[in-house]
Protein backbone atom coordinates (compact mmCIF):
# COMPACT_ATOMS: atom_id res chain seq x y z
CA UNK A 1 0.00 0.00 0.00
CA UNK A 2 1.17 3.54 -0.54
CA UNK A 3 2.05 4.92 2.99
CA UNK A 4 1.65 8.32 2.64
CA UNK A 5 -1.64 8.30 1.15
CA UNK A 6 -2.63 5.58 4.36
CA UNK A 7 -1.49 7.72 6.97
CA UNK A 8 -2.95 10.88 5.27
CA UNK A 9 -6.49 8.70 5.24
CA UNK A 10 -5.71 7.38 9.29
CA UNK A 11 -5.45 11.10 10.13
CA UNK A 12 -8.84 11.78 8.75
CA UNK A 13 -10.48 8.98 10.38
CA UNK A 14 -8.83 9.42 13.48
CA UNK A 15 -9.60 13.71 13.20
CA UNK A 16 -13.16 12.35 12.83
CA UNK A 17 -13.28 10.10 16.10
CA UNK A 18 -11.27 12.29 18.36
CA UNK A 19 -12.36 15.44 17.58
CA UNK A 20 -10.80 17.93 19.71
CA UNK A 21 -9.86 15.69 22.07
CA UNK A 22 -10.54 12.07 24.14
CA UNK A 23 -12.37 13.49 27.12
CA UNK A 24 -12.73 10.04 28.78
CA UNK A 25 -9.34 8.96 28.47
CA UNK A 26 -7.99 12.28 29.62
CA UNK A 27 -10.38 12.29 32.59
CA UNK A 28 -9.62 9.07 34.04
CA UNK A 29 -6.42 8.18 32.85
CA UNK A 30 -2.89 9.93 33.42
CA UNK A 31 0.28 8.08 32.77
CA UNK A 32 -0.65 4.68 33.29
CA UNK A 33 1.51 2.02 31.30
CA UNK A 34 0.17 -1.72 30.26
CA UNK A 35 -0.74 -3.52 27.70
CA UNK A 36 -3.35 -4.64 25.00
CA UNK A 37 -4.00 -7.81 23.10
CA UNK A 38 -6.37 -7.44 19.70
CA UNK A 39 -7.96 -10.63 20.20
CA UNK A 40 -9.77 -12.19 17.05
CA UNK A 41 -13.63 -13.81 18.40
CA UNK A 42 -14.58 -16.07 15.35
CA UNK A 43 -12.15 -18.04 12.50
CA UNK A 44 -11.14 -16.23 9.42
CA UNK A 45 -8.12 -14.42 7.97
CA UNK A 46 -6.34 -11.67 9.16
CA UNK A 47 -5.44 -8.17 7.85
CA UNK A 48 -4.26 -5.28 9.31
CA UNK A 49 -0.76 -4.65 10.12
CA UNK A 50 0.01 -1.82 8.68
CA UNK A 51 -3.19 -0.22 9.78
CA UNK A 52 -2.22 -1.30 13.51
CA UNK A 53 1.32 -0.28 12.59
CA UNK A 54 0.60 3.39 11.32
CA UNK A 55 -2.34 3.74 13.07
CA UNK A 56 -0.69 3.44 17.04
CA UNK A 57 2.11 5.34 15.77
CA UNK A 58 -0.07 8.26 14.53
CA UNK A 59 -1.25 8.49 18.00
CA UNK A 60 1.79 7.80 20.03
CA UNK A 61 4.82 7.04 18.75
CA UNK A 62 6.70 5.26 21.82
CA UNK A 63 3.88 2.49 21.79
CA UNK A 64 5.57 -0.28 21.33
CA UNK A 65 3.78 -3.46 18.79
CA UNK A 66 3.93 -7.08 18.79
CA UNK A 67 2.69 -9.15 15.74
CA UNK A 68 1.43 -12.85 16.54
CA UNK A 69 -0.23 -13.06 12.96
CA UNK A 70 0.60 -11.95 9.72
CA UNK A 71 -1.29 -10.79 7.05
CA UNK A 72 -2.94 -13.14 5.06
CA UNK A 73 -2.70 -16.05 8.28
CA UNK A 74 -5.54 -17.78 9.55
CA UNK A 75 -7.10 -17.13 13.14
CA UNK A 76 -8.91 -18.95 14.85
CA UNK A 77 -11.45 -17.71 17.70
CA UNK A 78 -10.03 -15.98 20.90
CA UNK A 79 -6.43 -16.01 19.34
CA UNK A 80 -4.33 -12.40 19.43
CA UNK A 81 -2.61 -10.98 16.40
CA UNK A 82 -1.00 -8.32 18.15
CA UNK A 83 0.06 -6.63 21.30
CA UNK A 84 0.11 -3.15 21.66
CA UNK A 85 2.38 -1.74 24.93
CA UNK A 86 2.98 2.04 26.17
CA UNK A 87 0.14 4.96 27.52
CA UNK A 88 -2.91 3.38 28.12
CA UNK A 89 -4.59 6.33 27.47
CA UNK A 90 -3.01 6.31 23.79
CA UNK A 91 -4.07 2.87 23.16
CA UNK A 92 -7.12 3.61 24.41
CA UNK A 93 -7.72 6.83 21.95
CA UNK A 94 -6.47 4.86 18.98
CA UNK A 95 -8.66 1.50 19.46
CA UNK A 96 -12.01 2.20 17.94
CA UNK A 97 -10.83 3.60 14.64
CA UNK A 98 -8.55 0.64 13.41
CA UNK A 99 -10.46 -2.01 15.05
CA UNK A 100 -13.12 -0.35 12.39
CA UNK A 101 -10.41 -1.24 9.99
CA UNK A 102 -8.92 -4.61 10.59
CA UNK A 103 -12.17 -6.04 11.12
CA UNK A 104 -13.75 -4.91 8.17
CA UNK A 105 -10.56 -5.25 5.91
CA UNK A 106 -10.08 -9.19 7.62
CA UNK A 107 -13.68 -9.88 6.78
CA UNK A 108 -12.78 -8.77 2.94
CA UNK A 109 -9.68 -11.18 3.34
CA UNK A 110 -11.88 -14.00 5.27
CA UNK A 111 -14.40 -13.68 2.11
CA UNK A 112 -11.76 -13.93 -0.76
CA UNK A 113 -10.20 -16.88 1.22
CA UNK A 114 -13.09 -18.82 0.85
CA UNK A 115 -14.06 -17.75 -2.70
CA UNK A 116 -10.38 -18.88 -3.89
CA UNK A 117 -10.62 -22.05 -1.91
CA UNK A 118 -14.25 -22.98 -3.86
CA UNK A 119 -12.53 -22.72 -7.26
CA UNK A 120 -9.15 -24.40 -6.03
CA UNK A 121 -7.66 -26.39 -8.81
CA UNK A 122 -9.58 -24.90 -12.00
CA UNK A 123 -6.91 -22.63 -12.57
CA UNK A 124 -9.10 -19.46 -12.49
CA UNK A 125 -8.46 -16.29 -10.82
CA UNK A 126 -10.81 -14.91 -8.10
CA UNK A 127 -10.61 -10.66 -8.32
CA UNK A 128 -12.64 -8.25 -7.41
CA UNK A 129 -14.22 -4.78 -8.79
CA UNK A 130 -14.34 -0.71 -8.36
CA UNK A 131 -17.80 -1.83 -6.15
CA UNK A 132 -15.41 -0.68 -2.86
CA UNK A 133 -16.17 1.61 0.04
CA UNK A 134 -15.36 5.27 -1.10
CA UNK A 135 -11.64 5.99 0.78
CA UNK A 136 -10.75 2.61 1.74
CA UNK A 137 -10.18 1.14 -2.03
CA UNK A 138 -6.23 0.86 -1.82
CA UNK A 139 -6.64 -0.86 1.87
CA UNK A 140 -9.68 -3.37 0.60
CA UNK A 141 -8.25 -4.15 -2.38
CA UNK A 142 -4.68 -4.89 -0.47
CA UNK A 143 -7.02 -7.42 1.69
CA UNK A 144 -7.89 -8.96 -1.42
CA UNK A 145 -4.54 -9.57 -2.27
CA UNK A 146 -4.43 -11.32 1.86
CA UNK A 147 -6.69 -13.43 0.99
CA UNK A 148 -5.30 -15.00 -2.31
CA UNK A 149 -7.25 -12.94 -4.82
CA UNK A 150 -6.68 -10.71 -7.70
CA UNK A 151 -7.04 -7.04 -8.03
CA UNK A 152 -9.26 -5.99 -10.97
CA UNK A 153 -8.46 -2.31 -12.39
CA UNK A 154 -8.07 -0.22 -8.97
CA UNK A 155 -9.24 3.16 -11.07
CA UNK A 156 -10.69 4.47 -13.80
CA UNK A 157 -7.01 5.45 -15.18
CA UNK A 158 -5.07 2.30 -15.38
CA UNK A 159 -6.91 0.47 -17.86
CA UNK A 160 -9.63 0.25 -20.72
CA UNK A 161 -13.33 -1.53 -20.01
CA UNK A 162 -16.12 -0.72 -22.19
CA UNK A 163 -19.02 -1.60 -21.19
CA UNK A 164 -22.93 -1.68 -22.43
CA UNK A 165 -23.35 2.48 -22.00
CA UNK A 166 -19.64 3.22 -23.82
CA UNK A 167 -20.87 0.32 -26.14
CA UNK A 168 -24.06 2.34 -27.27
CA UNK A 169 -22.26 5.98 -26.98
CA UNK A 170 -20.15 5.09 -29.67
CA UNK A 171 -22.74 2.98 -31.91
CA UNK A 172 -20.81 -0.91 -31.54
CA UNK A 173 -18.42 -2.52 -29.78
CA UNK A 174 -16.11 -2.45 -33.33
CA UNK A 175 -15.90 1.40 -32.87
CA UNK A 176 -15.79 1.44 -29.17
CA UNK A 177 -12.67 -0.86 -29.47
CA UNK A 178 -11.22 1.07 -32.60
CA UNK A 179 -11.38 4.33 -30.29
CA UNK A 180 -9.76 2.62 -26.91
CA UNK A 181 -6.84 1.59 -29.20
CA UNK A 182 -5.98 4.71 -30.83
CA UNK A 183 -6.12 6.43 -27.08
CA UNK A 184 -4.53 3.24 -25.10
CA UNK A 185 -0.56 3.08 -25.07
CA UNK A 186 1.14 -0.17 -25.04
CA UNK A 187 0.51 -1.00 -21.39
CA UNK A 188 -2.85 0.08 -21.25
CA UNK A 189 -5.32 -3.46 -21.83
CA UNK A 190 -8.58 -3.27 -23.52
CA UNK A 191 -11.43 -5.06 -21.96
CA UNK A 192 -15.06 -5.31 -23.59
CA UNK A 193 -18.55 -6.75 -21.54
CA UNK A 194 -20.47 -8.59 -23.76
CA UNK A 195 -24.17 -9.84 -23.20
CA UNK A 196 -24.88 -12.23 -25.55
CA UNK A 197 -23.47 -14.61 -28.21
CA UNK A 198 -23.93 -11.44 -31.15
CA UNK A 199 -21.87 -9.08 -28.80
CA UNK A 200 -19.20 -12.11 -28.14
CA UNK A 201 -18.02 -12.36 -31.92
CA UNK A 202 -18.48 -9.14 -32.22
CA UNK A 203 -15.91 -8.79 -29.73
CA UNK A 204 -13.31 -11.37 -30.79
CA UNK A 205 -13.49 -10.01 -34.38
CA UNK A 206 -12.12 -6.57 -32.91
CA UNK A 207 -9.72 -8.19 -30.29
CA UNK A 208 -9.64 -6.66 -27.34
CA UNK A 209 -6.74 -7.86 -24.42
CA UNK A 210 -10.20 -9.17 -22.59
CA UNK A 211 -13.92 -10.25 -23.23
CA UNK A 212 -15.96 -10.05 -20.19
CA UNK A 213 -18.75 -12.24 -20.19
CA UNK A 214 -21.78 -10.19 -17.83
CA UNK A 215 -24.71 -11.55 -15.79
CA UNK A 216 -24.44 -14.89 -17.63
CA UNK A 217 -25.52 -18.51 -17.05
CA UNK A 218 -23.08 -21.16 -16.88
CA UNK A 219 -24.24 -22.99 -20.02
CA UNK A 220 -24.00 -19.55 -21.74
CA UNK A 221 -20.34 -18.59 -20.79
CA UNK A 222 -19.12 -22.52 -21.42
CA UNK A 223 -20.35 -21.82 -24.84
CA UNK A 224 -19.30 -18.44 -25.54
CA UNK A 225 -15.92 -18.85 -24.28
CA UNK A 226 -15.65 -21.83 -27.04
CA UNK A 227 -15.75 -18.54 -29.45
CA UNK A 228 -13.08 -16.74 -27.77
CA UNK A 229 -9.60 -17.34 -29.60
CA UNK A 230 -7.00 -18.40 -26.24
CA UNK A 231 -4.92 -14.94 -26.75
CA UNK A 232 -7.88 -12.99 -25.49
CA UNK A 233 -9.01 -13.94 -22.17
CA UNK A 234 -12.28 -14.73 -20.74
CA UNK A 235 -13.70 -13.19 -17.36
CA UNK A 236 -17.52 -13.76 -15.99
CA UNK A 237 -19.16 -11.32 -13.84
CA UNK A 238 -22.38 -10.21 -12.45
CA UNK A 239 -24.13 -12.02 -9.85
CA UNK A 240 -21.47 -14.57 -8.40
CA UNK A 241 -21.98 -15.88 -4.99
CA UNK A 242 -20.45 -18.50 -2.77
CA UNK A 243 -22.14 -21.83 -3.44
CA UNK A 244 -21.83 -20.74 -7.16
CA UNK A 245 -18.13 -19.83 -8.09
CA UNK A 246 -16.63 -23.85 -8.87
CA UNK A 247 -19.61 -24.21 -11.50
CA UNK A 248 -18.45 -20.59 -13.14
CA UNK A 249 -15.14 -21.20 -13.04
CA UNK A 250 -15.33 -24.85 -14.98
CA UNK A 251 -16.46 -23.63 -18.08
CA UNK A 252 -13.33 -22.70 -19.31
CA UNK A 253 -13.29 -18.61 -18.43
CA UNK A 254 -9.95 -17.26 -16.31
CA UNK A 255 -11.25 -14.83 -14.27
CA UNK A 256 -14.06 -14.61 -11.86
CA UNK A 257 -14.79 -11.16 -11.02
CA UNK A 258 -16.86 -10.74 -7.85
CA UNK A 259 -18.55 -7.34 -6.65
CA UNK A 260 -19.42 -9.20 -3.29
CA UNK A 261 -15.78 -9.59 -1.83
CA UNK A 262 -15.69 -5.98 -1.09
CA UNK A 263 -19.37 -4.33 -1.01
CA UNK A 264 -21.12 -7.50 0.87
CA UNK A 265 -18.19 -8.88 2.85
CA UNK A 266 -18.80 -8.87 6.82
CA UNK A 267 -16.52 -8.41 9.36
CA UNK A 268 -14.29 -10.71 11.29
CA UNK A 269 -15.18 -9.61 14.93
CA UNK A 270 -12.55 -8.29 17.11
CA UNK A 271 -11.95 -6.72 20.27
CA UNK A 272 -8.89 -5.29 22.55
CA UNK A 273 -8.13 -5.63 25.70
CA UNK A 274 -6.22 -4.20 28.06
CA UNK A 275 -4.24 -5.19 31.19
CA UNK A 276 -2.77 -2.68 33.43
CA UNK A 277 0.74 -3.28 34.20
CA UNK A 278 2.73 -3.31 37.79
CA UNK A 279 6.28 -2.65 38.15
CA UNK A 280 6.90 -6.60 38.08
CA UNK A 281 4.75 -6.98 35.27
CA UNK A 282 6.92 -4.54 33.47
CA UNK A 283 10.17 -5.38 34.64
CA UNK A 284 8.87 -9.28 32.79
CA UNK A 285 7.88 -7.05 29.94
CA UNK A 286 11.44 -5.69 29.38
CA UNK A 287 12.74 -9.27 29.70
CA UNK A 288 10.40 -10.99 27.16
CA UNK A 289 10.90 -7.92 24.60
CA UNK A 290 14.39 -9.23 24.41
CA UNK A 291 12.87 -12.69 22.44
CA UNK A 292 10.69 -10.50 20.17
CA UNK A 293 10.98 -8.50 17.29
CA UNK A 294 9.04 -5.30 17.79
CA UNK A 295 7.93 -3.35 15.01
Amino acid sequence: MNLISLREKLKEYFNEDIGFGDITAEAVLNNEIGGAQIIVKEPGVFFGELIIKEGFALIDPSLEIQFYKRDGEEVVSHEAVAEITGSCRSILTGERVILNLIQRLSGIATFTRAAVEEVEGTGVQITDTRKTTPGLRMMEKAAVRAGGGKNHRARLDDALLIKENHIAAAGSIKEAVYKAKKRAGHMLKIEVEVENEKEVLEAVEASPDVIMFDNCTPAQAKKWALLVPEEINTEISGGLAPGMLREAAETGVDFLSIGALTHSAGILDMSLLLTMRNDDSQHADAERKKNYEFI
